[in-house]
């Protein structure tokens, strides 16, 4: 349950922002799972996963116990490399997102 519910225009905004902004979508190499990704700089790239992409992903579906708090599947990144590369996804923050 979210004990934060935004009500107001710019912090709705501000989340858009902070959560979606720059997305870029990914297809892994492998499985076709599908997620947003943004690259703020070199070492710090954000991974939007959906439930249905963790549904898709062999790798995650076929885990079991506690929910990943960071789930990673080495194919995905080997994906999400592959596209900053060829230039698929840019590297920078805008405007702090």
């Amino acid at each position: 349950m979210a004990s934060f519910v935004p009500t107001s225009a710019d912090t709705l905004e501000d989340q858009r922002l902070y959560t979606s902004a720059r997305l870029v979508e990914v297809a892994c190499l492998d499985c076709l799972a599908k997620v947003g990704v943004k690259k703020n700089s070199e070492h710090h790239t954000s991974i939007q996963w959906t439930a249905e992409a963790r549904r898709h992903c062999p790798e995650l579906s076929r885990r079991t116990g506690a929910r990943d708090t960071f789930p990673a599947c080495p194919r995905m990144i080997a994906s999400i490399e592959a596209a900053v590369r060829d230039g698929q996804i840019p590297i920078g923050a805008e405007d702090g997102y």
